[in-house]
């Protein structure tokens, strides 16, 4: 963390410089293209106390899109208000997103931040002067008000413009938009590599939140946000928000499709559907079914990892309900293509019912199923599905898809894919929310949004040497 920023917080308050007002863009705001650095102070009572503040945009109460999520979800008429509030916190992130959110909690915890009021409490007043303006110290917890203001101090904005995106070359960029499966207003779907961790982290150099900043804002000032995950050597349909409020929505949409995933077992109410893709090591019993098995954490090693299990019936471990359809699509060599449908989002749910509730591990995934790779013997296929592609002088974000790791290898790479991913259409559902009288809307009607990812390279090479291809146009 840069050493102004260190010395900031290491101060309960700052010294306040009398300075002329100054007006400059800012692309870190989202709400705005422009944002004015304003003297400020706490005028009224701090006479004589004035600097210089870093002032997001006035606060006007966004979209519900909340309850609109579960609408979609639900697949019914809106019920819930237009409009919803939201707290100091949020609407800093909202307008600052590159700034980290450590430090934002920890100005908020030093009380550094403050909110523009009128004072309306002042008997002083006279009716024909203009109402008293003061700047008190606010919490992030605070319920915002229609046209309040947020001031940051203008040491802040110092960070944000050491912010930079993540240096690449062309032929990289090109490779991440090559990515693209679908993009519009509101949301933008990849076809995410394996290997490629969705969210950076302690080690983590490349992420698909970073490339996504650095790649895909385009004409947008704030970058993609995330709204669900897909584990790391897993790979398929990636769904980003680009903006703050359709990525609020595809969260809320994506947190309603798991708790109501046992209303609608059986049922043709669900809008949101994910279709995977994998291939495991045998066969399960039945040719299709439902895993209704929970999951709960155990921590190993003194508490250093965590790994995703079964839950027992003991009622004092704690453990969350997750459901998964499946279906055989095909099976040869010892191997089962499996389409599994999760109506649950829960963390390595696929990877844990396909390895302890199936018994059938998926091929690569030495994490849950490595009983089953202890014996693992390379498929063994004519001369030219054995020849490898060559990859010369890559670097690591190009060299990601490439054909090594399939069933021909010493070590297969996690065969698990996202294979489709049919979604409300946010695009036309936010239009209708906030352009359409609502007496004539009704969202329950809106079509759905279909993405199909094409298999990763490694997986391909495994379907061609298992003679599966003549099935890969079924999406």
């Amino acid at each position: 963390m840069p050493s102004f920023v260190l010395a900031l917080l290491r101060q309960r308050c700052f010294f306040l410089v009398h300075l002329p007002s100054v007006h400059q863009s800012s692309a870190y705001c989202t709400a705005t293209s422009a944002v004015p650095l304003v003297d400020g102070g706490e005028r009224g009572v701090a006479a004589g106390r004035s600097g210089r503040w870093f002032t997001l945009p006035p606060f006007a109460p966004l979209a519900n899109v909340a309850s609109l999520g579960k609408d979609l979800a639900r697949g019914r008429r809106p019920t819930e208000p237009n409009l919803a509030s939201t707290t100091a916190l949020k609407w800093v992130r909202r307008c600052c997103p590159h700034l980290p959110v450590s430090l934002v909690q920890k100005l908020f915890r030093l009380r550094q931040i403050r909110r523009e009021t009128v004072n309306t409490s002042s008997s002083t007043c006279l009716e024909h002067e203009a109402p008293q303006r003061l700047l008190k110290r606010v919490s992030g917890k605070e319920p915002l008000s229609s046209g309040d203001l947020i001031l940051l101090p203008i040491t802040v904005k110092e960070f944000l413009q050491e912010k930079k995106d993540y240096c690449l070359t062309q032929e990289e960029i090109n490779y991440i938009q090559s990515l693209e499966l679908h993009k519009d207003e509101s949301i933008i779907a990849l076809n995410k590599p394996p290997g490629l961790p969705v969210q950076g982290g302690v080690g983590i150099k490349l992420s698909m939140d970073l490339l996504a900043g650095a790649c895909l804002k385009y004409d947008y000032l704030e970058p993609p946000r995330l709204v669900h995950r897909l584990d790391r050597e897993s790979s398929g349909v990636l769904v980003l928000g680009r903006t703050q409020t359709s990525a609020s929505l595809l969260h809320s949409i994506f947190q309603e499709k798991t708790h109501g995933a046992f209303d609608e077992m059986g049922t043709d109410r669900r809008t949101l559907r994910k279709k995977y893709w994998a291939l495991v090591i045998g066969n399960p019993k039945h040719l299709k079914g439902l895993v209704t098995a929970p999951l709960r954490k155990v921590a190993l090693e003194n508490g250093k990892y965590e790994q995703i299990t079964l839950a027992t019936c003991d009622r004092h471990s704690p453990s969350r309900h997750a459901v998964t359809e499946y279906e055989v699509v095909e099976s040869s060599h010892g191997f089962t293509w499996l389409e599994l449908c999760p109506l649950t989002g829960r963390k390595h749910q696929l990877r844990v019912h396909c390895a302890e509730a199936l018994g059938t591990p998926i091929v690569g995934d030495f994490k849950y199923g490595w009983s089953g790779h202890r014996k693992w013997q390379p498929l063994t296929s004519s001369p030219a599905t054995r020849k490898r592609e060559k990859v010369h002088n890559l670097s690591p974000l190009l060299a990601l898809d490439s054909a090594a790791g399939s069933v021909l290898e010493q070590k297969p790479s996690l065969h698990l894919h996202c294979r489709q991913m049919i979604l409300p259409d946010i695009s036309l559902a936010l239009h209708q929310k906030l352009q359409t009288p609502a007496a004539d809307r009704d969202i329950s009607k809106l079509e759905g949004l279909e993405l199909v990812a094409p298999l990763p390279s490694h997986m391909q090479r495994s379907w061609d040497a298992l003679n599966y291809s003549a099935r890969l146009n079924k999406p």
